[in-house]
């Protein structure tokens, strides 16, 4: 019979105890936790005489406060990863658009180069076979197309024949070298 009336007192006693802290007193702790996150036996025991609160109580405030603020810290975390992902995912993106116009210009370009190649080839053979200039003009135009290739010039055949002397609508070497 003692032992049933002691479990009844300490539920009674329990119950009693298990009082909400108010306004300013969750004020107070605040302050504290922004302080201290983890606290001292000195420290717990002075908040629990200045709020008039049990001292386990104080433990159990702080120990679910730490609870929620590592909560917070990890979800603002992921929040800022979610950040940096998507503006990575985002670069990513546009880089891959820049990549695939980057590999389209270089394709023309490319075409454009073999084309150039082989219709300035054949306009230099053409000239050595037509043209009564010098061989350093011939020399000169090889190793003009030769630079071309190497440079990856975008000249146009038009703009081709006045670079090595040669006039459009006759074909004959207009140069002085």
């Amino acid at each position: 019979m003692n032992s049933s009336f002691n479990s009844q007192n300490l539920q009674k006693y329990s119950k009693h105890n298990k009082k909400r802290l108010n306004q300013e007193q969750v004020r107070r702790l605040e302050a504290s936790f922004d302080s201290t996150k983890k606290l001292d036996l000195e420290k717990k025991l002075q908040l629990a005489r200045e709020l008039g609160v049990p001292p386990r109580q104080i433990s159990i405030w702080y120990q679910n406060r730490r609870a929620r603020w590592k909560n917070q810290c990890m979800e603002n975390d992921y929040n800022a990863l979610q950040v940096k992902l998507e503006n990575a995912l985002s670069e990513k993106r546009q880089l891959e658009k820049e990549t695939e116009i980057l590999q389209g210009e270089l394709e023309k370009a490319n075409e454009m180069l073999i084309g150039l190649k082989s219709g300035a080839q054949g306009q230099i053979r053409e000239f050595r076979l037509s043209s009564s200039c010098c061989e350093d003009v011939i020399s000169y135009s090889t190793k003009w197309v030769h630079n071309y290739e190497v440079n990856y010039c975008n000249l146009q055949i038009d703009e081709l024949y006045p670079m090595i002397g040669v006039d459009e609508g006759t074909k004959k070497c207009s140069s002085t070298w």
